[in-house]
């Protein structure tokens, strides 16, 4: 136990079921769908669509999913996540711990085990692994986060990192972990971006009269950008494409992951690669920079699922580049800032 260091450092991510089973997938479904940040619906509304009409069939089906993909040594989010708490660790003296939103470790257990390895914890520094603002993922995090402290009964002061879209490092890191892949004689470059429901842009619009209201609404300054996970997805494609000196034309956005019938961020992953395949592309290179750590979203949806998608309509290759996981300009990266807020 440090008892000089006054400070602790805590990462955030998703989450993962604690195995493949279908019990315990149900049981992560369940807290993650009644997050009042996912399904914005009132509660008894929401009980009743994830009770009745989600639960009964999907935790079979996802369970099969995380079979496909899972690793021996147990969740490949959990994993990365944790090798990355590690890495960091190792460069810097101020603990830091790793929770979960969903399932575990918890929020509670990260800050509990801060608890033992600081005497006398007076600071935290929370940063969540999502680049982006989105009520369904960097929000609930924190807000989780600050409900563990209330739940801890902590006088603890909570200094969070805030979106890192288009923060300069994170690009480098970005372009570090693609430079090998770049190299590749790819036509087109496609940007998937975990998907979010339209109206979740509306009720982060500070100004409520801007996103998917204006024209060309991302490229027009608004204060609305500060919580328009849109804008900021597409400021980070912006920025990387600049950065790798890559044409305007040689590259597009589209969202992954929707679920229900309301109209969710366009246009969709899965209807893009067949699209892109059939206009031409044969090879193409996809990066999905919403992810800091590879999960199901990605192995399974991206490299299988998107891969049989793309080569069905006529694709003949596709590449996925890996999330920054444990990428040294990355590691580097989150050490900067924690060491800028005074976390050395």
């Amino acid at each position: 136990m440090d008892t000089t260091n006054t400070n602790g450092i805590l990462l955030v991510n998703l989450g993962t079921p604690n195995s493949t089973k279908v019990s315990d997938v149900r049981k992560y479904l369940r807290q993650f769908l009644m997050d009042e940040r996912v399904i914005d619906k009132p509660y008894l509304l929401r009980k009743f669509v994830v009770e009745c009409f989600i639960l009964p069939t999907r935790p079979k089906a996802s369970a099969e999913a995380y079979k496909s993909i899972w690793w021996e040594e147990g969740s490949p989010l959990l994993i990365l996540s944790q090798r990355l708490q590690e890495a960091l660790q190792k460069k810097l003296s101020t603990p830091v711990e790793l929770g979960m939103r969903y399932g575990n470790p918890s929020a509670v257990t990260a800050i509990s085990s801060l608890t033992k390895k600081v005497t006398n914890l007076k600071k935290i520094f929370l940063i969540p692994l999502y680049p982006h603002y989105a009520m369904s993922s960097y929000e609930t995090a924190v807000i989780d986060v600050k409900n563990a402290i209330k739940k801890l009964k902590m006088d603890v002061e909570l200094e969070i990192m805030p979106p890192y879209y288009q923060n300069e490092k994170y690009i480098d890191a970005l372009l570090d972990s693609t430079k090998d892949f770049l190299s590749w004689d790819y036509d087109h470059i496609l940007f998937s971006y975990h998907g979010i429901p339209e109206r979740h842009l509306h009720k982060t619009d500070k100004t409520k009269k801007h996103c998917l209201q204006v024209d060309n609404c991302c490229q027009v300054a608004s204060p609305a950008h500060e919580h328009c996970y849109r804008h900021q997805v597409t400021r980070t494609s912006e920025e990387f494409i600049k950065k790798a000196n890559i044409p305007k034309d040689k590259y597009s956005i589209s969202f992954q992951s929707r679920l229900g019938r309301d109209p969710w961020l366009t246009p969709y992953t899965d209807k893009e690669f067949t699209r892109l395949a059939e206009s031409g592309v044969k090879k193409l290179l996809l990066l999905s920079p919403a992810f800091v750590s590879d999960c199901l979203e990605t192995l399974e949806e991206l490299c299988v699922e998107g891969k049989e998608i793309f080569e069905e309509a006529g694709g003949k290759e596709l590449r996925v580049v890996p999330c920054l996981n444990e990428n040294e300009v990355w590691v580097d990266t989150l050490a900067s800032w924690c060491k800028e807020k005074g976390y050395n």
